[in-house]
C-alpha cells in the first residue's frame, strides 16, 4: 500500500497568474500600471512582466494583493530571403526580487519602445553582448547562462513559431513550455498544443506546462480579439511572496487553464484523483498508447471528481479537465518512476 501523495500541495492558496506579458516598455499597448489594474480587476494576483529583450523590475507595483515578477522574453529568429520562416521565443523570470541584472544582453535586438529604456537596464559587467543565432547551440547556451544566474525559463508558442520536434526537442534546460498561448489563439493560431507537450515529454524532457496570455493589448479589454484574460497559470503556495511563488513554480505546484479550476490532485495507492469545477469530461493521458476518460452522466450531471488507475509502464501521466464550453485545464505531467518511488 502506498501513502496518499498530494501532487498539488494539500495546504496553501491558489493564485491566478499571467506569466507572459508585454507592456508599453516594449511593444504592448498598456502601461505596467494599467496591466496591474486590468488583471487585478479579473482576479489575478500575479503578472510576470516579460517585455521583449529588456528586463525592467516593477517592484513598486507589488502590494499585499498583487505580485509583480521580473522577467523578459528573447527571440531567436531564422532569417531566409528577407522573411522569418521560424523562430524560437523564450521567457526568463527572475527567481528572486534582488535579481536585477539581465543576462544575454545585446541592445541591437531592442525594438518598439524598448530602446528608450535601455539606460535603466542593469547588466553583468563580465558578459559580452550575445549575438543571436537560430541554432540549438546558441539557444541552449542562452538558457544555460540564464538558468545558472537564477531564472525560471519557459518555451513559448511553438505553433506560432512554426517550430517542429526537430527544433524544440533539441532545446535543453527549460523549466516549462506553453501548452496554451491565448494571444496566439485569438490571432488565429492553434496554439493550444497538448500534442507538442506530449512530444517533448516522449523525448525525455521533464518539464511543466503553463497557460499564458502573451498579451500585447492592441484591442480594448472587452474586445473579442483581446489577447488578455484567456490563458492563465494557477499557482498554489503558502503566501503571495516573490520567492515563495517562484519556489512553487520550480516545484511544479501549479496547473494551466483556459477556464476550469482544479481543486485537489493526489495519488492514493495506484489511483490518481482529481477534484475540479463542473466538467463535461476529464481525460487521462499517458506516456504509452493508453488513455482513459470520465464523462458527465447521461442525465447531464457534471464531473467534479475523477480517479484513474495508473501503471509504472505509463512513464508519465497528466490530466485534462474540459468544461461545457470546451475550455481545458491541464495538470503538469507526473512521472511514474517518481510517483512509485
Amino acid at each position: 500500500m502506498f501513502m496518499k501523495k498530494f501532487l498539488l500541495p494539500e495546504s496553501g492558496q491558489f493564485y491566478k497568474s499571467n506569466l507572459h506579458c508585454h507592456s508599453t516598455i516594449s511593444d504592448g499597448g498598456w502601461t505596467p500600471e494599467q496591466l496591474k489594474e486590468e488583471y487585478a480587476k479579473r482576479g489575478y494576483s500575479i503578472i510576470a512582466y516579460t517585455d521583449h529583450d529588456i528586463m525592467i523590475p516593477h517592484h513598486d507595483l507589488t502590494d499585499e494583493k498583487f505580485l509583480a515578477l521580473t522577467g523578459f522574453e528573447m527571440e531567436f529568429n531564422l532569417y531566409k530571403d528577407g522573411t522569418v520562416p521560424k523562430t524560437c521565443h523564450v521567457c526568463f523570470i527572475a527567481k528572486t526580487p534582488e535579481q536585477r541584472k539581465q543576462p544575454n544582453w545585446n541592445e541591437r535586438y531592442l525594438f518598439g519602445n524598448a530602446p528608450k529604456y535601455k539606460d535603466q537596464v542593469e547588466l553583468y559587467e563580465d558578459e559580452k553582448p550575445l549575438f543571436r543565432r537560430y541554432t540549438p547551440e546558441c539557444i541552449n547556451g542562452a538558457i544555460k547562462n540564464a538558468r545558472e544566474k537564477g531564472f525560471f525559463i519557459t518555451y513559448n508558442h511553438p505553433v506560432w513559431s512554426l517550430e517542429t520536434g526537430e527544433n524544440y526537442n533539441a532545446y535543453e534546460g527549460m523549466h516549462a513550455m506553453e501548452i496554451c498561448n491565448f494571444g496566439c489563439i485569438v490571432a488565429g493560431y492553434l496554439d493550444y498544443a497538448p500534442q507538442i507537450y506530449d512530444d517533448m515529454l516522449a523525448h525525455g524532457k521533464r518539464i511543466y506546462c503553463t497557460a499564458t496570455d502573451d498579451n500585447h493589448n492592441r484591442y480594448p479589454a472587452d474586445h473579442p480579439r483581446t489577447g488578455s484574460f484567456g490563458g492563465f497559470t494557477v499557482i498554489k503556495a503558502d503566501k503571495l511572496e516573490y520567492e515563495t511563488i517562484m519556489k512553487a513554480l520550480e516545484d511544479g505546484n501549479f496547473y494551466a487553464s483556459q477556464g476550469p479550476e482544479i481543486y485537489d490532485l493526489w495519488l492514493e495507492d495506484d489511483m490518481i484523483h482529481i477534484t475540479c469545477s463542473p466538467a463535461e469530461r476529464v481525460m487521462l493521458t499517458c506516456g504509452q498508447r493508453r488513455a482513459d476518460i470520465a464523462l458527465q452522466s447521461d442525465t447531464g450531471e457534471p464531473v467534479t471528481h475523477a480517479a484513474f488507475k495508473i501503471y509504472p509502464e505509463d512513464k508519465y501521466v497528466r490530466l485534462t479537465v474540459v468544461d461545457e464550453k470546451g475550455l481545458p485545464a491541464n495538470t503538469n505531467a507526473y512521472f511514474t518512476d517518481e510517483l512509485f518511488d
